[in-house]
């Protein structure tokens, strides 16, 4: 199999700062010409950059020899310039339609095939749809690649993961039971440190995928990635989408030069937009989630209790940008005597009117009258066994054997419509600003077991389709939505639902109230993702350290205000804290301390986030319960060398001049007991 081979070239010499529309690229003086670099990947008579079997013959040998054809693609409000390029089998009318955007102001270019049978009979088999099948090549010798695990609701969900590369190593990945992110997080790092040079890359399928990466030789990486389980022929008409990809190419001798660069990639150009703006999701506190026992979630919460906690908390001088309302609002959810809960009753989404008897809606006009936003759970990919759903469309259902759980097939058009219209007029219906949309099951087995024999994979590939257009259906009808992506906490992160969401919850580890897991967390995830949320470790912790461990861009507040153990005066200082720091993460992050072990229980965690937009910044750090060390020293990142900074303890407010070239050097951090945090405010003089 033939594959396309890109060569790392400097096109460019710049003699000042590159500089974009978003903020500064600090060290960073030379460029990839993207524009040439697809041409000369996608030009006529090119084997370009994918690949994939039909009838049993590799593409690569006869693709050139297709028709082929460039067009442009109409501009959306994501920016980039899109063109479309066909290849078209004269003989049995396939056609390969590739569409590829070139963000020329980040030099990164992102694609997604699409085939489509124009011919009068079914296709050969199409298989082994490898969507990027790639080399890098650099000028010097040694690659690593740098990446995370997914989630799995435990301590060390998006724990960093580092792979330095011998010639002839291969590292292939998958994440598990049909979940984009479960197990592992599909954004890739690769870097060649001595070329100083490198390229940051993400998978788009909120299914199963599979990438492979190979080291051909000392100085160059291979990829392949694709739909795993993708095997089928094509019917007369039909059209399908495979994965997108997309490449973010970087020079620097900092890989996080690379990583920040597509961090405000996202910002800019892949992430949800209200009036041509990229949307800051608000941070949120919730109503009372873990009332006494058998309650859960939500299912004991009613339209009164909710309206005298909204009055409490607007009593205390508590704020938030949005109230959730999670799991548990439906009919049946608090049938306890028939050991039913919110999770055996999925399916039956109608409002429980003896908890609320006027509707969401009364619940929604408060939050409004308070300024906020009104978040509101749904699970609707899930059908339990004898739900609304259930009985009402047996016929839309894919089925597991052994399983009492079902999925709404969103690959058949009229349940992807009728869910689509459904959920769009309860959020019309009951003033919903952001849906929140959880999914609690593994999808792969039950689209295995639809699959016919010799159309391995379409399930999934239709059904993924429809997630999509069920989404965009949303964002479309409602300019303000925003989507909140669940999935068990951040099991469905990938390129392709940063464009749609943000996960508010990250992890369901949150549940489990260590504030040094939700510390690991963020020092993974960060990374590679400007906006995520998660809980603010135990819903009775309102101390500096609990709220410090779960910064982010925005967070949840699980406070109780109907206890005698917490301080009012302690909410209102966490949320003061939060809200001082949480614009920081929308910019630049660095991780201070090291990318091994990041999960461990004996060491310290200390990040920097940095806005080269009025060169300010925060400093976090964290001692570990088991870590015998009251002191370590940092090199700080982003800042300028001849710049000087004025750093503040936020505990102690002491105050100290250093100039960016001594913070790059090194800047000690001291703290006397374990379990305890730092945080530092700077800015440039």
């Amino acid at each position: 199999m033939k594959k396309a081979f890109i060569t790392l070239l400097l096109f460019f010499i710049w003699s000042a700062q590159y500089t974009t529309a978003q903020s500064v690229s600090a060290q960073r003086n030379n460029r990839t010409d993207i524009t040439k670099w697809i041409s000369s990947h996608f030009g006529k008579g090119k084997v370009p950059p994918f690949s994939f079997i039909y009838n049993g013959t590799p593409s690569g040998k006869f693709i050139t020899k297709w028709k082929y054809s460039a067009s442009k693609l109409p501009a959306d409000e994501q920016g980039g310039e899109k063109t479309r390029f066909a290849y078209s089998d004269p003989k049995t009318g396939l056609e390969v339609a590739c569409d590829v955007t070139c963000f020329a102001d980040f030099d990164a270019v992102e694609w997604v095939l699409h085939f489509t049978n124009k011919g009068q009979g079914n296709t050969p088999k199409i298989s082994q749809v490898q969507d990027a099948d790639i080399r890098f090549s650099f000028p010097q010798k040694g690659l690593t690649m740098l990446y995370a695990n997914g989630s799995t609701s435990s301590r060390s969900d998006f724990a960093l993961k580092e792979k330095a590369f011998q010639p002839g190593d291969t590292l292939s990945l998958r994440p598990k039971g049909g979940r984009s992110s479960g197990l592992i997080l599909p954004f890739f790092c690769i870097e060649s440190p001595d070329s100083k040079q490198g390229v940051v890359t993400s998978i788009g399928w909120t299914g199963g995928w599979k990438a492979r990466f190979t080291a051909t030789s000392e100085n160059a990486l291979s990829m392949t990635s694709g739909i795993e389980t993708l095997a089928s022929y094509l019917e007369p008409g039909e059209s399908i989408r495979t994965s997108s990809v997309v490449f973010c190419f970087w020079n620097s001798d900092n890989r996080f030069d690379g990583t920040n660069k597509f961090r405000r990639l996202i910002m800019a150009h892949h992430s949800r937009k209200i009036n041509g703006q990229t949307a800051i999701y608000p941070y949120l506190i919730g109503f009372s989630w873990g009332d006494p026992k058998p309650c859960n979630e939500y299912s004991c919460l009613t339209a009164k209790m909710a309206l005298a906690l909204l009055e409490r908390q607007q009593m205390f001088g508590l704020k938030a940008g949005a109230s959730w309302l999670d799991a548990g609002w439906y009919v049946g959810a608090d049938d306890f005597a028939n050991n039913k809960s919110w999770i055996n009753t999925v399916g039956n989404w109608e409002v429980n009117r003896e908890h609320f008897p006027n509707g969401l809606k009364e619940v929604a006009d408060a939050v409004h009258k308070m300024g906020r936003k009104f978040l509101l759970w749904f699970e609707p990919e899930r059908v339990y066994t004898g739900s609304i759903w259930h009985q009402k469309f047996p016929q839309w259902l894919l089925k597991r054997e052994g399983s009492k759980n079902f999925l709404m097939n969103l690959g058949n058009e009229e349940a992807c419509n009728y869910v689509s219209k459904f959920i769009g007029d309860f959020i019309e219906e009951n003033g919903v600003d952001i849906y929140r949309q959880d999914f609690n099951i593994l999808p792969e087995p039950f689209w295995a077991e639809a699959d016919k024999p010799d159309r391995k994979g379409m399930t999934e590939v239709k059904y993924i389709t429809g997630l999509y257009k069920f989404w965009d259906y949303l964002l479309q009808r409602f300019p303000n939505l925003l989507i909140d992506n669940c999935a068990s906490g951040g099991h469905r992160l990938d390129w392709e639902t940063t464009l749609r969401s943000i996960p508010l919850w990250r992890t369901d580890d949150c549940y489990y109230n260590d504030p040094s897991d939700m510390q690991c967390h963020g020092y993974g995830i960060n990374l590679f993702l400007p906006q995520t949320g998660t809980g603010m470790g135990n819903p009775d912790k309102s101390d500096k350290y609990s709220l410090r461990s779960s910064l982010a861009s925005t967070v949840v507040f699980n406070w109780k205000i109907l206890t005698y153990r917490e301080n009012f005066l302690n909410m209102q200082a966490c949320q003061k804290e939060f809200e001082a720091t949480r614009n920081y993460f929308l910019e630049d992050y660095y991780p201070l301390t090291g990318v091994k072990n990041t999960d461990a229980k004996d060491n310290w965690l200390a990040y920097e986030c940095y806005r080269p937009s009025d060169k300010s910044g925060i400093l976090v750090a964290f001692r570990h319960h088991d870590n015998k060390q009251d002191s370590i020293t940092v090199q700080m990142q982003g800042v300028q060398d001849d710049i000087s900074y004025r750093l503040t303890n936020a505990d102690t407010q002491q105050t100290q001049i250093c100039s960016g070239r001594q913070l790059k050097k090194g800047f000690g951090l001291k703290l006397d007991k374990p379990d305890t945090s730092l945080l530092y405010y700077f800015k440039a003089q």
